[in-house]
């Protein structure tokens, strides 16, 4: 058996950030960006009211001042004259600045008689005005890699960039093992059950930017695992899911072995989830998960989750950890690295009573693993865990 930092260091050498497309602005949130993004456009391109009043030369400001109301400036609508001393332009937010002045005096702080102002007494020095390129410069950067939020998709809208060169998704290929199982909404036998797994870990993938693929079920048989191999083809990752142990019945292993897999580890030292595998089958890199429910998904967490997004071109780092108190105590942890389900409050950390690896119905609860070394002695209340958020 190896470490989870070893496990993870293998599962990186497979994988290698896949290469960009082009895609509209308007399908790019949730995507990665591959390449930096340079403005092509200044903003404001102008300088700008940033409120409703009146453009003035700043050095005639003063209490009880009168000016002249000579135009009109609107967002969209300049005004194409200049300002010249005693006068005013009346002007609205985001209307470009007038030549000439310098300075909007807010409407609350005028009162306008015809095509006279006069403005009130105590005026604020603040001049409201949007310079030029306060925003952004024309070539300034939207750098990657980077995951695009709404944000940044109003940004690159706003550098009038319609096209957006991003990584391509990662194509997996997800096949769940086992005679025991069928496919939602179908009718089992008195032995069979639902397949869970293979739907959070699709559900997972999508949320990371993935593009998942339920091939269907494979049996317990040479002749269905060679068929949903070779449905898999055109995958960029493949994930078994059960059927990675050594059983009678755990064919996984043999029959991708016979298919020319070259393996990089089998076992990994922790819970839940030991019966881990992964390597290359035809080029493709492959992993093989449990098929316990919550082993299967907590090891989405911990390695397929860091593998996708290598893919993506965002970094070969692990899961992302923060350091918590608990709120509850823990007792002393096995010779395995434990990934505990958890619940995180502002009280703190509290591992789920129970953490048998099949019951979907804790994982459901839980916001969090508290990720327990091997060995570690009984926690107390207070003492700090390292913590990965689900």
């Amino acid at each position: 058996m190896i470490t989870v930092s070893q496990a993870l260091e293998q599962l990186f050498t497979l994988v290698s950030p896949l290469p960009s497309q082009d895609v509209p602005l308007r399908l790019a949130n949730g995507r990665v960006l591959a390449r930096d993004v340079l403005a092509a456009r200044t903003q404001p391109p102008f300088a700008a009211s940033s409120m409703d009043g009146y453009a003035v030369k700043s050095a005639e400001v003063e209490a009880d001042a009168m000016f002249k109301v000579v135009g009109e400036a609107a967002a969209g609508h300049a005004w194409d004259g200049v300002v010249g001393a005693g006068q005013a332009v009346r002007i609205f937010t985001g209307a470009p600045l007038p030549q000439g002045a310098d300075f909007i005096v807010i409407q609350e702080d005028v009162t306008r008689r015809g095509d006279l102002i006069t403005l009130g007494r105590n005026i604020d020095t603040k001049d409201n005005i949007r310079a030029a390129g306060v925003d952004f410069m024309q070539g300034a950067p939207l750098s990657a890699p980077r995951k695009l939020t709404p944000a940044d998709i109003a940004l690159l809208a706003a550098m009038n960039a319609p096209v957006v060169p991003v990584t391509r998704k990662p194509v997996v290929a997800l096949i769940s093992t086992g005679d025991e199982l069928v496919m939602p909404g179908e009718h089992p036998k008195a032995d069979q059950i639902i397949v869970s797994n293979t739907f959070g870990l699709a559900a997972m993938l999508e949320d990371l930017g993935a593009q998942p693929r339920i091939l269907p079920i494979a049996q317990d048989s040479e002749a269905s695992l060679r068929a949903a191999f070779t449905l898999a083809k055109g995958a960029d990752l493949i994930i078994t899911i059960g059927g990675a142990s050594v059983g009678d019945h755990d064919l996984v292993g043999p029959v991708a072995a016979d298919m020319g897999m070259e393996q990089s580890f089998y076992k990994v030292a922790m819970r839940p989830g030991k019966p881990l595998m992964a390597g290359r089958l035809a080029g493709v890199p492959m992993i093989g998960l449990p098929g316990n429910p919550v082993s299967a998904m907590v090891c989405g967490t911990v390695f397929v989750t860091p593998m996708i997004r290598a893919m993506q071109g965002l970094g070969k780092t692990p899961a992302p950890r923060v350091q918590r108190a608990l709120s509850a105590a823990l007792p002393a942890n096995g010779p395995r690295e434990h990934y505990m389900r958890a619940t995180l409050t502002a009280e703190g950390a509290a591992g789920a009573q129970v953490q048998d690896s099949s019951l979907l119905s804790v994982l459901a609860t839980s916001n969090a693993l508290i990720v327990r070394p091997p060995n570690d002695p009984a926690q107390p209340v207070g003492a700090t865990v390292d913590i990965i958020h689900i």
